[in-house]
């Protein structure tokens, strides 16, 4: 294999043939970065629930076969015309939304949600909408913008960030995704203050990412919410002070909550992608200022439906796409915070596997037996 950037190689990725059927291992082709792109070896991604969701879905069957995977760490092996900010050798983290640093929201200061390089959802490369993917000529499509269940990948320059090479890629490549996400909702979004009092629905990766945060922020009461009972002593570890489990009370959960707060939360977080659980979430924090923030990406049904008096009232319902963090500006923070042992990772990863046991990582988080599972690819060349 040539690591030339004119070069086609061939490696190993897990291919989604059809929504919900088993993931397979192919020899996949991949293009050359074109200008403004690189092209990444992939050391390690993690699975993140938004994959599951997406691999589930029966909404847009048309985009198949496509590679999963966005929440991860790797090596530039090399770089299209018009790249000057990354080279060969360059360890990075991908990025599932960009950043240009030249649109109206990328200079306003006031937003995250870049208009070039923002959510991408056809499947094919934001420059000249192809995809670099192949399989015997056959285009395999990509996944928001990265694409990372295969050895190699290639992706814009504005949706990658350059780490320092002391940062270990089997742990840091959950700042590409869901921790950081849990961490910026309760800093950027939110911005809770010392004293607040929190709930957190939902107590995977990202909720227990927002109860970490809120912890380090100076909260004095934080909330985890779980159906899974086998949560609350992880939930402890990042900073839960009360565990609810819907389950075990005749009440409503959000009665619950007014009544261990005092008339409600002053923050409430949604992590589950549930639409019905932001309106809970809306009923579990006070009149006057109770924030609501909803992280989650909805399984089913993406409409919120919540009685106008919840924000007459004085409620507040906020939207956070990747924590209100600028990728390309925030993230390097983020990972200096972890090397300072600032900020907890470590703990969120429950699984590793190798590729070709990918499917294995699917069942567990369908089944809600993992956090985060770290998919390592093992380089092995074709």
């Amino acid at each position: 294999m040539s690591s030339s950037s004119s070069a086609v190689l061939t490696c190993r990725a897990a291919v989604a043939w059809a929504p919900g059927a088993p993931l397979v291992i192919e020899e996949v082709q991949v293009s050359p970065p074109l200008p403004l792109e690189i092209r990444i070896k992939i050391v390690c991604s993690s699975l993140c629930r938004t994959d599951v969701t997406a691999w589930l879905s029966q909404a847009q069957p048309q985009i198949y076969p496509r590679i999963f995977g966005h929440e991860a760490s790797g090596i530039v092996e090399s770089v299209g015309e018009g790249v000057t900010e990354f080279k060969e050798g360059d360890h990075v983290l991908t990025l599932f939304t960009g950043e240009c640093k030249r649109c109206k929201h990328c200079m306003s200061g006031k937003s995250n949600v870049c208009q070039e390089l923002g959510l991408e959802r056809q499947g094919v490369m934001h420059s000249d909408k192809q995809t670099r993917f192949s399989i015997r000529g056959r285009p395999v499509y990509h996944y928001c913008a990265v694409s990372s269940f295969s050895e190699y990948t290639v992706v814009h320059s504005g949706c990658a960030v350059k780490i320092i090479p002391e940062a270990p890629l089997e742990k840091i490549c959950l700042l590409s995704c869901g921790a950081a996400a849990g961490l910026g909702a309760v800093w950027k979004v939110a911005e809770i203050s010392v004293g607040s009092r929190v709930v957190v629905f939902g107590l995977g990766t990202v909720g227990l990412s927002v109860a970490q945060g809120a912890k380090l922020r100076g909260a004095a009461q934080i909330i985890g919410v779980d159906v899974n009972a086998e949560k609350r002593e992880i939930a402890k570890a990042f900073g839960v002070t009360d565990f609810l489990n819907p389950n075990d009370h005749d009440q409503p959960i959000q009665q619950v909550i007014n009544s261990i707060t005092d008339g409600g939360a002053d923050y409430a977080f949604e992590c589950v992608g549930d639409t019905g659980i932001v309106t809970t979430a809306l009923q579990s924090c006070c009149s006057g200022w109770g924030v609501t923030v909803t992280l989650g990406v909805p399984k089913e049904k993406p409409q919120v439906e919540a009685h106008h008096g919840l924000l007459l009232s004085g409620r507040t319902l906020k939207g956070s796409l990747f924590g209100g963090w600028k990728p390309k500006s925030d993230i390097p923070s983020l990972v200096d915070m972890y090397l300072r042992k600032e900020i907890e990772i470590d703990k969120l990863i429950t699984h590793n596997v190798m590729l070709e046991d990918i499917n294995k990582a699917f069942e567990l988080m369908k089944e809600g037996k993992c956090l985060r599972c770290v998919i390592h690819m093992g380089q092995q060349q074709i």
